[in-house]
């Protein structure tokens, strides 16, 4: 794929000199800044993003919320801290308004000394409010499954989601990853319809799939998604991005190769998707830079 394509009628997030949202918080590999989730209400960006150090500092630290009037420049109005909820580490954060509720916030939280990894949230009438909200879990998972980085998105017809699940029952392969496809009538209670998207073997995506972001759908086009994916257990954390479309039953890859970063390890990770007013739409991804670190970096096609 090369910068600025298109696929079909849809635009996707190639690197072409994207600017830097948020930079890594130090140099060097492990410090990296993104997994972020963004939307766009009443004219404002709302931004919401993981911290990470590397394993030996911490490893998810902190989640971020902050807005934007320009979707560039960015300003902190909320942060949650790992040690709020208990867990090891944070990794892909979701915002999303609620009508009637206000926001609220999901969390993908780490079990201290294990492999397990579970949703929980926080809901609240503004995001300022967002870390004295009213805590739930909403996907607890379980002995034989790890449960994070949802895509969530909800309209007419109800609430979405996009679970990235991780198998545990072969110690040693906990980073091989699918996604299911659930729906809810609250966002909070979900009901599981199953695997729509796994790895494929022999191809770039072979040691599984992570869907990241649903794009905009242009009138008469079937659902598009971007994923994560990787090749095998060494390149966790090292994910780059491909394109999905939805047939009614499952997501289907597109042929090629990824969308990558030419810097450091590769990564272009965790991308979102923003719609424009002016029918362009705004991207997020996690992108490697030559140090090894990764930066939150924004680009519009």
């Amino acid at each position: 794929m090369i910068p600025g394509m298109t696929l079909g009628a849809t635009a996707v997030p190639t690197y072409d000199d994207p600017l830097v949202v948020v930079p890594a918080p130090a140099a060097g590999a492990g410090n990296w800044a993104g997994a972020a989730s963004a939307v766009l209400v009443d004219g404002v960006f709302w931004l919401t993003y993981r911290v990470r150090r590397p394993l030996t500092e911490g490893r998810g630290v902190t989640v971020v919320v902050a807005r934007s009037d320009d979707g560039e420049r960015f300003e902190p109005v909320a942060e949650v801290s790992r040690e709020a909820f208990g867990c090891e580490s944070f990794e892909r954060p979701v915002l999303v308004p609620v009508p009637g509720l206000g926001w609220r916030l999901y969390l993908s939280c780490a079990t201290p000394g294990s492999k397990h990894w579970w949703v929980d949230s926080l809901t609240a009438a503004t995001p300022a409010e967002l870390p004295g909200g009213r805590r739930q879990v909403v996907l607890p998972g379980d002995d034989l499954v790890a449960v994070k980085d949802p895509v969530v998105t909800h309209g007419p017809d109800g609430w979405e989601m996009w679970l990235c699940c991780h198998p545990l029952d072969e110690p040693g392969h906990e980073d091989r990853m699918t996604t299911r496809r659930l729906t809810s009538d609250d966002g909070l209670s979900w009901t599981d319809r199953g695997v729509v998207l796994a790895g494929r073997p022999g191809e770039w995506d072979a040691r599984g799939a992570r869907v990241t972001a649903v794009l905009p759908q242009p009138a008469g086009a079937p659902l598009t998604v971007l994923y994560d994916g990787r090749p095998d257990a060494a390149s966790n954390w090292f994910e780059t991005t491909g394109v999905a479309t939805w047939d009614g039953r499952r997501l289907v890859p597109a042929e090629g190769p990824p969308i990558t970063s030419p810097h450091g390890d590769g990564a272009w990770r965790y991308a979102s998707a923003v719609p424009l007013p002016d029918g362009r739409t705004r991207f997020y991804v996690e992108a490697a830079r030559s140090d090894g670190a990764h930066d939150l970096v924004t680009l519009v096609r």
